[in-house]
């Protein structure tokens, strides 16, 4: 019969001779077992161990038949970039459906979990989100960062487009959102705590986006061959392009011709791409997400530069361009003026028209077409005053197609990667997000480019939608994302307990108005009710006053 004794296993027998003499032979056996198994212990404890370095401490190295790793060591060879968003995107993920139901914010998720996570290593094995923003956000992201980041995302938005080729306008959007809320936003939070300071050298950033587009080359040559000082222009240029060797393009089949090749091959071209000044990120046209989600790919392009502009990719420009458009922002009565209007058509004759006053953008209205949801649509641009001055004038709104500032705007404002697919709302909702943000808007004093408004025979990005999807879903599939623009601006039928599905506002408070001057004084100023759907002429734009608010400035303006 066995026994389990605190120190040994005895066998107990009827022979007690027997037993006392196997006993005793036991009883040595087990003290020389029991020294030696004490002299280990002795030797393992005196013995020291070869250390490693781990954040100030030293922790032993582990055996190499039976390492053990530090949890950390599965992110600590990636870039900081990596190691964010695998670390902020599990954050995220095990709460994606608290998001999505509205219970909780994609805000309140990260913020909780950094919380709980700050001081080291989370249940999960990743390095806390609050770690990675303390140690690195002083960091800029290099450019090769930004590019690697995109490139992987929009693999995922490939893979994610193929997974849902047959799903209905709200499955198209659920399935954005939960890619975005895992990958991109966490990305981008820790982008813009990454920024890199403006530069003073009288640097401009261009920001032009390219679906499809023949004439995409031949305004890269304007831009550059048009500049004052062409050596401190730097484009960020996103080509969407179809990469087919039989591409649709109206009556025509062939490819798409591939506009930063076909650029910096070209004798204009060729120093600019070598000096790196052209920077630019391929998309495929089934992964176009509209003109303003091409417009953040873009603005991230930016590293730093001291003047942001942002145009169409297919536009003419007057000669001295950027000189001109600098000392247009100078002038500006203003410590945070932006520049933009609706630009004359590209057969104008733009040395000609630098003799007269460049037209103002300030007539707005609601859109009556079932597809547009009553969004507020910029229609009335006209050449109103008589004589041409210096200053510019104030606006009420900004055109997307060009706009001017100083670069703190995409810092300020920066762009939403919440809002694909989208043709209408943009400018409305970029308008009212710059002047709650203490920018002041201007109408140029000069016409400075021309766009190409007759492409009747160009690809528009909604059949690349329809082609990635099914046909017919964009329509849907606009009206349905436009209710985060329009709870913004304050339209009743979208205000938030009446949005569905809740995940239209996920970090919405992040892309918002701003907190200098409030929404509803914009309103007022421009002459929109959103409630009532009316608009209200207000005088000052066309007569070229300034807005109600602004009259210490009157003296510059009267008279002329």
């Amino acid at each position: 019969m066995f026994h389990r004794g605190t120190s040994y296993l005895s066998v107990e027998q009827r022979n007690d001779d027997a037993s006392a003499s196997r006993s005793s032979s036991s009883d040595s056996f087990l003290r020389g077992i029991g020294c030696l198994i004490l002299f280990s212990c002795i030797l393992f404890l005196i013995t020291p161990a070869p250390n490693i370095q781990h954040n100030g401490a030293t922790v032993p190295e582990p055996l190499s038949n039976h390492r053990i790793v530090d949890p950390r060591e599965r992110t600590r060879k990636l870039p900081v970039r990596v190691q964010g968003l695998w670390a902020q995107s599990q954050i995220v993920g095990d709460q994606l459906q608290e998001v999505k139901d509205g219970k909780k914010t994609v805000e309140e998720a990260i913020h909780q979990r950094s919380d709980n996570e700050g001081s080291g290593i989370g249940s999960n094995a990743h390095i806390g989100a609050g770690v990675l923003s303390r140690n690195h956000k002083s960091a800029p992201m290099t450019l090769n960062e930004i590019l690697t980041f995109f490139d992987s995302f929009l693999k995922k938005l490939n893979s994610s487009n193929l997974k849902n080729k047959h799903a209905t306008h709200h499955g198209i959007w659920s399935a954005y959102h939960d890619l975005v809320t895992k990958n991109l936003y966490p990305w981008d939070q820790e982008y813009l705590s990454r920024m890199p300071p403006r530069r003073q050298d009288g640097s401009i950033y261009l920001s032009v986006v390219s679906f499809r587009d023949e004439f995409c080359v031949e305004t890269l040559k304007e831009a550059f061959n048009k500049a004052k000082h062409p050596d401190n222009l730097f484009i960020g240029l996103v080509q969407q392009n179809c990469e087919e060797e039989k591409c649709r393009r109206g009556n025509k089949v062939g490819s798409d011709p591939d506009c930063y090749n076909l650029f910096c091959s070209s004798a204009t071209g060729k120093k600019y791409c070598n000096d790196r000044q052209i920077r630019l990120l391929r998309m495929k046209e089934t992964e176009s997400l509209g003109p303003y989600i091409a417009r953040y790919f873009a603005s991230k392009l930016w590293i730093g530069e001291q003047w942001y502009m942002q145009i169409d990719s297919h536009m003419n420009f007057v000669q001295d361009w950027d000189a001109l458009s600098i000392q247009m922002l100078e002038k500006a009565p203003s410590e945070k003026p932006v520049i933009s209007h609706l630009p004359p058509p590209n057969t104008s004759n733009l040395e000609e028209k630098m003799e007269a006053p460049a037209p103002r953008l300030c007539g707005p209205i609601f859109a009556t077409s079932d597809i547009e949801g009553q969004i507020v649509r910029l229609e009335g641009s006209y050449n109103y005053d008589r004589v041409k001055i210096d200053t510019p004038r104030f606006a009420p709104f900004v055109a997307a197609g060009y706009l001017i500032a100083h670069s703190d705007v995409l810092r300020d404002v920066p762009f939403d990667p919440f809002l694909p697919y989208l043709f209408l709302g943009e400018e409305i909702l970029l308008s009212a997000r710059l002047w709650t943000s203490g920018y002041d808007i201007f109408s140029p004093t000069i016409s400075l480019v021309g766009h190409r408004y007759e492409r009747n025979q160009q690809p528009k990005f909604w059949e690349a939608i329809h082609m990635a999807f099914t046909n017919g879903v964009h329509n849907p599939l606009q009206l349905l994302v436009l209710n985060r623009i329009k709870q913004q601006l304050g339209y009743p039928e979208s205000a938030r307990d009446m949005v569905k599905p809740k995940t239209l506002l996920t970090a919405v408070e992040q892309y918002s108005m701003g907190k200098v001057r409030t929404l509803g004084d914009y309103l007022n100023i421009v002459g929109l009710n959103v409630v009532l759907k009316e608009v209200t002429y207000t005088a000052w734009c066309e007569t070229g006053q300034p807005p109600p608010g602004f009259e210490t400035h009157n003296h510059l303006y009267n008279s002329k």
